[in-house]
Parts: C-alpha cells; structure tokens; sequence
C-alpha cells in the first residue's frame, strides 16, 4: 500500500514520562533513560503520563466524508476549509461533493491515539477511515514501534467483540491465534497484542 501518513513531529521524551511515573510513585527523577520493557508495559497499561508523549500529522488529499468521520474523535484536527471566501476551484461550498479533496492535520497524544484506533481499525469503521488507521500505525512503527503496536481494534483489546453486529474479525484471530501459537495465554493482553500485530503485519505483506 502506499502510505501517506506524514508525520510532522513528535513529542517523545520517554525520560520525562519514566520521572513523572517516578512521582506517583513517590520517587525522585534520575537521569537513566526508559528501558524498552519499561516503555511496553506503561503503554499496555495505560498510565496517565503516556499524554505526555505528542503526535503531530497530516493527511494530504483525503475525502471530505472521510476527514468527517475522523474528525469525531477526541483530539485536535485542523481540516481544510471549503469556505466560498477561500476556494481554491470554481465549484461552490453547496455544490462540492462528498468526495471532494481536503487536507487533514492531526495532532494527538498516545492516549487519544489509542482511543480512536481502537474503533477505526475496528472493520466495522468505513474501508477508507480504516485504511488512514492502517497507514498511520505501518508508517508510526518505522519510528516509534512500541506505540505503533498498543494501536489495535477494541475486540483485541477487550477479548471479544462489543459490537451491536460483530464482523467476525476477532473469530478469525482467534482461530490465527490458537492454531499458530497453542501454549499461549490469549488472555494475556500483551500476548494477545503482540499476536495481532504479528498477523496485522502478515496481513500487509500479502
């Protein structure tokens, strides 16, 4: 696929996050940097200074009804005008089509971002919110591979399907799981996602 995920900049100081757990926890800050083991639990568990951890990107082209969809989460999001004042083409604000092309930039900490890919890598979600999903978490993992890999569909976080009308997805990992990994704990919520990325990626080669 091609990505088109384009991120402008990161707020990623790992150390700062380690020290303001150190807070809570009625420890001073040290000058030692996060370990890797540290990072993938903190994520896994979803600890109030994860927000601490920024994420700034944009989305070039993408449809009107698609930026819409995505604009119903909660974080920032600065989305193109189709204002008549500011066109950019003859065709009027009334008269633009659904599909109409739109820039979209987002700006996110690691807690909105889980929240929102839980429901729009969801298949449930439209094809297309889904593919910007997709893109953003293969073009994230480049760089940041831990946070890459907390962004999941909500069945893989909750272990089954909340859905009204389920799509049938987390049957099929279920069956991925159990017939490639047997002795593993599908219980187990980092077990279980390091399973889901290990077919998320699967899924992307093929």
């Amino acid at each position: 696929m091609g990505l088109i995920t384009h991120f402008n900049r990161f707020i990623d100081d790992w150390r700062a996050v380690k020290n303001h757990c150190r807070t809570t926890d009625n420890k001073d800050f040290t000058d030692k940097d996060a370990t890797d083991t540290f990072k993938k639990k903190l994520l896994i568990s979803e600890h109030s200074p994860i927000r601490l951890l920024e994420f700034d990107w944009s989305w070039k082209g993408i449809a009107y009804w698609v930026s819409t969809e995505w604009s119903r989460h909660k974080f920032e999001k600065f989305i193109s005008t189709q204002r008549d004042d500011r066109l950019k083409d003859d065709v009027p604000r009334g008269k633009k089509p659904q599909d109409a092309s739109v820039n979209y930039d987002g700006y996110a900490n690691m807690q909105n971002l889980i929240d929102a890919w839980r429901k729009r890598l969801c298949f449930q979600a439209t094809k297309e919110a889904r593919s910007l999903a997709e893109d953003f978490k293969i073009t994230l993992h480049v760089t940041h591979p831990y946070e890459s890999d907390v962004l999941c569909p909500n069945c893989i976080y909750r272990c089954g399907c909340p859905e009204f009308y389920p799509c049938g997805y987390f049957k099929i990992f279920k069956n991925y799981f159990l017939t490639h990994h047997p002795d593993w704990d599908i219980h187990d919520i980092q077990t279980r996602y390091d399973v889901y990325n290990e077919m998320f990626y699967e899924g992307i080669e093929k």
